[in-house]
């Protein structure tokens, strides 16, 4: 894994969602009101909502589109089916954002 600078941590208020654009992959990272941090794609497996822009509570994120409302930590879908979402480690370091993305062989290890 190889971990990317997004910028300064103020990027994402607490209780809020940012995407971010890192060469053509697009990330969601969303910080809660007790600080702390998650990514995960950035649209919904199911109608391509933008989760960024989705309501966050507790450590899950509701999609603006269909209400359906996700894990942040594991990606799990609470309730109906709905694919999972790709997580990816987060953290700060220095007032700085930083995710560590996988490879597509990393990723395909994952599903196994």
């Amino acid at each position: 894994m190889s971990a990317r600078g997004l910028g300064p941590i103020e990027l994402v208020p607490p209780g809020e969602g940012r995407t971010f654009d890192l060469g053509g992959m697009a990330i969601a990272v969303f910080r809660t009101r007790d600080g702390e941090l998650y990514a995960t794609q950035a649209r919904c497996p199911h109608k391509q909502g933008p989760l960024a822009d989705g309501l966050v509570g507790g450590r899950s994120v509701t999609c603006p589109l269909h209400a359906r409302r996700f894990d942040l930590a594991t990606g799990q879908a609470h309730g109906g089916e709905c694919d999972a979402l790709r997580t990816y480690p987060v953290f700060e370091r220095d007032g700085q954002l930083f995710v560590e993305l996988r490879t597509e062989s990393q990723v395909q290890a994952c599903r196994v």
